[in-house]
């Protein structure tokens, strides 16, 4: 197995992921076959019960894993399913010595950091590096990992010792280095400052590991004699010092690193060479060319509750970016916080009220996320309501779906109390509940996770049409509550179709309004598994809605034009 080990310096949030996956596109583009891991040094077991405004969006994979956005990054990069043990957090690590000493299977040794930390960090990078992520059988040739955080961290000191002992254990051939790292302009000199970097490497190279290369991060394409000063004071040869300057997007990214010839000094540091093929990033080429040509943009209302951070909803973004650009449209994506929506507001903060419905009501089509918690619930309903009374294109997504169910319930059956247990657990109209499974005292991975499969109850509905006639799908999941199977009948008899079920056929997973141009809602979260050049049914659904395609899309599905 050869690796290619990404580290950051000077700052966090240097985009060491998109780093990360692009020298997998660009190696992947050689014709070899790439796994990845994201090791994320806090001592939280996984992602699942972090705050979206501090860590961003949580991430789920096929097998229910709750991880860290980055391996979004590289599913929708490399198009590959990866699996929970992808994600190390020192608290599995810490977990799994912990549970093997109370086993007995340390034979009465003292349990220490160095060795027995370290040994479980590299017996599962070298375990998980050989599980085939991409469909394929046996191993992948390379396993890019990303060590999260910022070189000198206190948190990551084990994983660093453990990837000193693995570069050590496995030869230089096999192993490759980029150090991620920040070169800033000062405002009233204007000069590429080199120090922090300098500084970065001292502190790597203290630590027992040298950069082969150099990837630095900048405003502007680097200088050649700021080129000449890293090489110098870095120990690294000026070839291997790649710029990764800001790009009109992130598709372009592979593409700066091939024409700086990084495949090739990545493959001779690797010895593969003689067993690579020559790059071929024709189609990301085309991709990156058509967003940046598309003139016409399209208006998204993304009313949520964390819109103040829009890492939050990350894969919402990047499934709303695909979609668009199938449509040949640009996103414009008008965020909305939902409790701006409310009339509270509008007494509290009347000018952000003003503002919100000004921009609801000047948008193309309406999403609602997924969420917790009753923040900005009233707010969500309220949107609900204004796409459904005014025929705007409506997709809710998880909680968006639940608020379509409520609002539906309030206004159509005059459930005057409807609500979620979750809002109102005391209410007489309960329409969405607690799932029988899931835990009340616990919150990590006690809901509903992972990939499930839906059925779809008649062909005759739009998304259907928009999942290529399908039968069934599969998708992911992420929630405790679900629409109460006792009031379905009685909303399907005001007009609400429910078109997807589970297999048991209790659990309402897709709901439409027949007679609205677009008025969906899944319980799924379809964005996790929306890729550049195959977008997500429902949010492409959505888009065509917004743009006037839709109606053209469902024909040629009929007529199996399509």
């Amino acid at each position: 197995m050869k690796y290619v080990l990404v580290t950051g310096g000077v700052v966090s949030g240097l985009g060491k992921g998109v780093t990360a996956s692009s020298i997998g596109v660009v190696l992947k583009a050689c014709g070899l076959r790439v796994t990845s891991i994201k090791i994320d040094p806090y001592l939280n077991t996984d992602a699942g019960t972090m705050s979206p405004f501090e860590h961003g969006e949580v991430f789920v994979l096929d097998d229910g894993g709750e991880v860290d956005l980055d391996l979004g990054n590289y599913e929708r990069f490399l198009d590959v399913t990866l699996t929970r043990d992808n994600n190390i957090t020192t608290g599995k690590i810490y977990q799994s010595v912990l549970e093997k000493e109370r086993k007995g299977d340390y034979l009465g040794k003292t349990v220490q950091v160095v060795p027995h930390i370290t040994d479980a960090i590299k017996d599962w990078i070298e375990s998980v590096s050989l599980t085939p992520v991409d469909g394929k059988d046996g191993p992948a040739d390379v396993c890019v990992i990303e060590l999260g955080g910022t070189v000198g961290d206190i948190e990551s000191m084990p994983f660093i010792e453990a990837l000193r002992q693995l570069y050590f254990s496995v030869g230089q051939d096999n192993f490759c280095l980029i150090h991620v790292s920040l070169i800033p302009v000062l405002g009233v000199v204007g000069e590429q400052k080199t120090k922090p970097t300098q500084h970065s490497v001292r502190e790597l190279r203290a630590l027992g590991l040298t950069p082969h290369f150099l990837a630095c991060r900048s405003a502007q394409p680097l200088l050649e004699n700021t080129k000449q000063k890293l090489s110098q004071f870095c120990h690294v040869p000026v070839a291997n010092i790649l710029n990764i300057h800001d790009v009109p997007n992130i598709w372009h990214i592979p593409l700066l690193l091939r024409n700086q010839n990084a495949h090739d000094a990545v493959l001779k540091q690797l010895d593969l060479l003689s067993v690579a093929k020559p790059v071929d990033l024709r189609e990301w080429t085309r991709r990156a060319e058509t967003f940046d040509n598309l003139t016409k943009t399209v208006r998204i209302a993304m009313v949520g509750k964390y819109v103040g951070l829009t890492d939050s909803y990350l894969s919402v973004v990047k499934a709303l970016l695909h979609a668009c650009i199938a449509c040949s449209y640009k996103p414009s994506i008008d965020w909305i916080a939902a409790s701006d929506l409310e009339d509270d507001s509008a007494q509290s903060a009347p000018e952000a009220y003003a503002t919100a419905w000004e921009t609801l009501r000047g948008a193309a089509c309406v999403l609602v996320p997924g969420g917790f918690g009753d923040r900005g619930v009233k707010g969500m309903i309220l949107a609900a309501r204004y796409a459904r009374e005014n025929n705007v294109p409506y997709l809710g997504i998880c909680l968006g779906m639940q608020i379509s169910v409520i609002e539906f319930a309030r206004s159509a059956l005059h459930m005057e109390k409807a609500n979620s247990e979750e809002f109102d657990p005391q209410t007489p109209e309960l329409v969405v509940i607690f799932m029988p499974e899931g835990s009340k005292t616990h919150m990590g991975s006690t809901m509903r996770l992972g990939s499930r499969r839906t059925l779809f109850q008649t062909p005759d509905c739009i998304t259907s049409k928009l999942y290529s006639n399908s039968k069934y799908v599969d998708e992911r999941h992420r929630h405790r509550y679900e629409v109460n199977p006792e009031v379905v009948g009685t909303l399907e008899e005001a007009g609400l179709r429910f078109v997807g079920m589970d297999e048991s056929g209790k659990r309402m997973e897709i709901l439409e309004l027949p007679g609205h141009p677009f008025y969906v809602g899944v319980q799924f979260h379809p964005e996790y598994k929306s890729r550049p050049g195959r977008p997500s049914a429902p949010f492409l659904g959505l888009i065509m809605a917004a743009t006037g395609q839709l109606e053209a899309y469902v024909q040629m599905q009929q007529n199996g034009s399509i």
